[in-house]
């Protein structure tokens, strides 16, 4: 009889505990924080009847796990620097090859200099730097073009948030010195740039797009940027990006799609890929944790590379969900990305969770030695790209190649597995929640980042964990579909694909195949296994080089 009443004391303690911390947390919320005094108080609100021993016990237990948590805040935790959560992606006896050889990119050796300005910037990037390299443009001029170009139509696109004229000035009189003394830096040697501003550079603000950072400076630069600054890139401008890396609402408005100004640019590397395709720079990095770069890269008509997880450094980068978050380049032409892929690939003591991996493109690989497979079921999908898509297919078929076909089959459920995208962001933006700040979001619906943080903080630390072992099995199921194939074809948004890869960390290869009936761009996506981003470029270029798709210009940016 004894036992049978401890049990039930225990288990209505439980249920009191448990439904203090709840409202507890709501009303703490208010003030910026969960406090013993608000727990007691909302014991009192739900009238339990404690006796002074239940009370005293459940009370003490209860602070002594909020020391415990409070412990965690000794140390301040700074979202774009602080050691990452370290994931291993790789699959089990999996180790990516680490051999660099050298590389040749195929450049022409002549270009001739278009009259108008226009033209000038709408080169990608392998032509550009084939001009400057011949000295027929100075970086100086290109960098004055792209400037008067985001002058005259950022505000339209709503796609700026700082402008580093002087800066970039500066940098592209540096490397028209440095060419003139003979010192040549590789194909991005004076090339104007742009980056997602969630990518941290010292002496500017850094406002992730979101109202309560929009005057926030890091005194750092990012990895990235380093790395593209010693390459010979000149930074130009910092562009819009969904708040907090979302869509591509930020809190100076919607960034617009140049195809359609009626139509948001899609998110959340807005601003960068709404850049390139007005040609307001020739390339601009993005990031992607669940289709940042793939879906704006389709809405704006450009190209974007999704880089493997690991392969390219997220120091300096803000975080919103460490085993998920990619750095990529969105640009013109595959070609273009691998070249900027060449630069800021490699591991980084910064980050522990970058991978050492070698990156070994060569315009003299066989192309015909490339084994393609297209997600069969998903080409068989009623939808208005359709038409666009198998256009690829019978691009590919013409061309030789002979398309396998495969299935997109796993054991594991990746919806549910994106629980652990939303945990790892609200640890990520724990202060903005405990604060109250994500009232300044602009973006308050239900599915947004105040609410989905919210949410998250009350799944279980024990889903979490099984979340991240039941993704350990997908990624080796991807694994196992991808390692016979060099290529795998799929519509951009086919199935769960893209939930899928970018919780295996998969690399993608996006880019334009024509429009759809609304005159709007649409995309094909490129999958490789682990570290062959090579490849993506040698067949993504291929297909650019026999299509016009990707040399489409918004007309009312083509000026």
């Amino acid at each position: 009889m004894e036992s049978k009443n401890t049990v039930s004391s225990s288990a209505f303690i439980l249920l009191g505990a448990v439904s203090c911390l709840l409202l507890g947390f709501t009303l703490g919320r208010n003030s910026g924080e969960t406090t013993p005094n608000s727990i007691e108080g909302a014991s009192e609100i739900f009238g339990l009847s404690f006796t002074p021993t239940e009370k005293d016990s459940m009370l003490g237990s209860l602070k002594n796990q909020r020391d415990r948590y409070e412990s965690l805040r000794e140390i301040k935790l700074d979202n774009s620097i602080a050691p990452a959560l370290v994931f291993n992606p790789l699959p089990t006896g999996f180790k990516p090859d680490q051999k660099q050889k050298p590389l040749d990119w195929g450049l022409a050796t002549q270009i001739s200099l278009p009259e108008k300005e226009s033209d000038i910037a709408y080169m990608p990037v392998h032509e550009l730097a084939i001009l400057i390299k011949s000295k027929k443009i100075s970086s100086e001029r290109l960098t004055k073009i792209y400037l008067n170009r985001i002058k005259t139509y950022s505000d339209t696109l709503q796609c700026l948030i700082t402008l580093l004229e002087d800066s970039a000035l500066e940098k592209a009189k540096a490397m028209d010195a440095e060419l003139a003394a003979g010192k040549y830096r590789g194909p991005l040697h004076g090339i104007p740039y742009g980056i997602k501003d969630l990518l941290a550079v010292k002496g500017t603000k850094t406002t992730w797009g979101a109202m309560p950072y929009k005057d926030q400076q890091i005194d750092m630069t990012a990895t990235v940027v380093n790395k593209l600054n010693e390459a010979g890139g000149v930074l130009v401008g910092k562009f819009t990006l969904g708040a907090l890396a979302m869509g591509d609402v930020w809190y100076g408005g919607v960034t617009k799609n140049p195809w359609n100004l009626a139509q948001g640019s899609s998110g959340s590397s807005a601003g960068s890929a709404s850049a390139v395709s007005a040609a307001l720079v020739p390339f601009a990095l993005g990031t992607e944790t669940l289709g940042s770069i793939v879906s704006p890269s389709t809405r704006n008509g450009v190209t974007g590379l999704r880089p493997t997880y690991g392969r390219v450094s997220k120091n300096g980068a803000m975080a919103l969900s460490w085993s998920m978050d990619k750095i990529g380049p969105i640009s013109r032409s595959a070609l273009d990305n691998g070249i900027i892929l060449s630069v800021i690939n490699g591991a980084d003591d910064m980050d522990a969770s970058s991978i050492q991996a070698a990156f070994n493109y060569s315009a003299k690989n066989d192309l015909k030695k490339l084994k393609i497979g297209y997600f069969k079921s998903y080409f068989e999908e009623d939808n208005p790209s359709m038409k666009n898509n198998t256009d690829v297919l019978d691009f590919l078929r013409e061309q030789g190649y002979e398309l396998h076909p495969v299935e997109l089959t796993t054991s594991v459920n990746p919806r549910a597995i994106q629980i652990m995208l939303s945990v790892e962001g609200a640890a990520a933006f724990d202060e903005l929640t405990r604060l109250g700040w994500d009232d300044q979001l602009v973006a308050q619906h239900k599915n947004a980042w105040p609410n989905t943080f919210r949410a998250a903080r009350f799944i279980p630390a024990v889903e979490y964990v099984q979340a991240a072992r039941q993704r350990t099995i997908l990624i080796q199921e991807m694994h196992e579909i991808m390692k016979g194939y060099d290529v795998i074809v799929t519509p951009s948004f086919g199935g769960a694909q893209l939930q899928i890869t970018n919780l295996t960390g998969h690399p993608a290869l996006c880019l334009p195949n024509g429009f759809n009936e609304q005159g709007a761009p649409t995309s094909i996506t490129l999958l490789a296994n682990l570290f062959e981003e090579e490849k993506l470029v040698m067949l993504g270029n291929l297909i650019q080089k026999n299509t016009d798709w990707q040399a489409k210009r918004p007309p009312m940016f083509d000026k």
